[in-house]
């Protein structure tokens, strides 16, 4: 008898092991490779609209490949977006992040399952060192209207917030919604550090008769 109790414990070890190092291979590929997530405001219309279901690439992220203009990406919201209360610096126009997860456990379920932390979706305009000046409701880079073949017809690029004449820090990205009147991103708040970049889209899988690179 105690030789079968002591098998059947052995078993239930065995399981609860197979399941915990299941979860923690699953939020190792989560975090470090790649991640499903669905599409929920309109700010990337008509490039992306709400439902579409993508795959995150965070691979790209974790090995530190380089972020480049047109990419699509997702980042850590700033703690401040509102533009009446953002503080604006000319000679650092950069998003303002404060806050900080206080112990190990609010780190974890913060940045790995991710609890309580809200992410934007938006595109790559400008890299470090580049201009920026939206003006007439044209974006120009470095001196030269951007062709944005990705935004609707008659959609215009207006100033809604105090970023609209600025240079890209070092370490820094510039992004903006392709749906730019229903958008709340770097116009507003400022520049996103790369460090606060959580992944690149990938790929689309639903709807099916969208499926395929974004």
């Amino acid at each position: 008898m105690d030789t079968e109790k002591s098998k059947n414990l052995k078993e239930v070890i065995e399981w609860i092991a197979c399941i915990i190092i299941a979860v923690v291979l699953a939020l190792i590929v989560r975090h470090y490779v790649f991640t499903p997530t669905v599409v929920n405001m309109p700010s990337m219309k008509p490039t992306l609209m709400p439902k579409d279901r993508l795959i995150l690439d965070r691979w790209s992220i974790t090995t530190g490949k380089e972020i480049k203009r047109g990419e699509i990406i997702t980042f850590e919201a700033p703690t401040v977006t509102d533009p009446e209360k953002v503080k604006y610096n000319e000679d650092n126009p950069v998003a303002e992040y404060s806050y900080v997860p206080k112990n190990i456990f609010s780190k974890f379920t913060y940045y790995v399952l991710e609890f309580n932390k809200k992410s934007y979706i938006k595109r790559v305009i400008g890299v470090e060192g580049d201009t920026i000046l939206i003006e007439n409701g044209r974006v120009y880079l470095n001196g030269e209207i951007l062709q944005e073949n990705y935004l609707a017809d008659d959609v215009k690029t207006e100033r809604t917030g105090e970023f609209y004449n600025i240079t890209v820090p070092k370490g820094y990205v510039f992004a903006m919604g392709d749906n730019r009147k229903e958008s709340l991103d770097c116009r507003a708040f400022g520049c996103v550090p790369i460090e606060k970049i959580e992944s690149k889209v990938l790929t689309r899988f639903w709807p099916l008769n969208k499926l395929g690179k974004v």
